[in-house]
């Protein structure tokens, strides 16, 4: 399967006779026809009983780790049905071009299809993509206005995200990229925020992208209110909403360069809000 999330191209080749790859269903719609990809995966099975690992880069303290291996990187994945070894893993080289998953067979044992790229190694490997000078995935709601205008509501969880992506849901013409994760392209023709597979409370999960005009960031209020936010506060705010790979400093070092490059050029507002679609036309005068 290829799929592309943000421009980028993932190509997963199976050659397990017995494993059928499929990705989940908000995936479906990021699948696109062979060709040219950015990242080659050859996906195949074996017993990962005793598997030995390199140094620890990041432990995410839960079903993750990232261990260096040998010139490039592993991801080890792990479930609490498994207590002596991971369920998965995915070796890439140094720049994420090429990589190799093995399933545990016992583990997906008797499972009509696998998506070898399940959550979370998608984004794990987009975000580890983005890290390496190509852009930034930000915590937020994503609306396509207009057919060409691109609002980018960046927030913590309960910051109202899913609730303003309700309200774009029912305006004429609209359409939500995303109501939970978007991505940041600083392309020769613009920045650019584009909708991802990973989305919140609601399935909304739009490959297509849009032009970035404004940017707000969410917070529930007693009342409409919108605030100017300088670009120090600005980058600051979006970095904390920011999905970094922060094993790597010069990724990290990129992304904070990049989130200045975002605040200098897009207008920034906090905007607190009710949730009535009164709001929708505060935001539109504001872009």
């Amino acid at each position: 399967m290829h799929l592309r999330v943000a421009g980028l191209t993932i190509h997963v080749a199976c050659r397990e006779r017995d494993l059928r790859v499929a990705p989940n269903r908000a995936a479906e719609s990021f699948l696109v026809d062979p060709g040219a990809a950015d990242v080659e995966i050859d996906v195949t099975a074996g017993n990962l009983e005793g598997q030995r690992f390199g140094e620890c880069l990041f432990d995410s303290a839960g079903p993750w780790r990232l261990h260096r291996d040998d010139d490039g990187f592993l991801f080890c994945f792990f479930s609490s049905t498994l207590t002596t070894s991971p369920y998965k893993i995915a070796r890439f080289n140094h720049d994420f071009s090429i990589g190799r998953i093995i399933l545990h067979r016992p583990f997906f044992a008797g499972a009509a299809t696998i998506d070898p790229l399940e959550y979370p190694l998608d984004e794990l490997l987009v975000i580890s993509l983005l890290g390496r000078g190509k852009g930034v995935e930000i915590h937020g709601c994503g609306v396509l206005a207009n057919g060409s205008t691109g609002y980018l509501f960046a927030g913590q969880s309960g910051a109202g995200k899913t609730t303003i992506a309700r309200l774009w849901l029912d305006d004429p013409g609209s359409v939500v990229l995303s109501d939970d994760r978007v991505i940041l392209r600083d392309d020769a023709d613009g920045l650019w925020m584009y909708g991802t597979p990973w989305h919140g409370d609601e399935p909304l999960a739009s490959p297509r992208r849009a032009r970035l005009a404004a940017l707000f960031f969410l917070r529930q209020h007693h009342r409409h209110e919108l605030l100017p936010v300088a670009r120090a506060d600005g980058v600051a705010r979006l970095f904390a909403a920011s999905f970094p790979p922060f094993h790597d400093a010069r990724g990290l070092e990129f992304t904070l360069e990049f989130l200045d490059r975002v605040a200098a050029r897009v207008p920034c507002f906090e905007l607190g809000f009710v949730p009535d679609s009164s709001v929708l036309e505060i935001v539109r005068q504001r872009s």
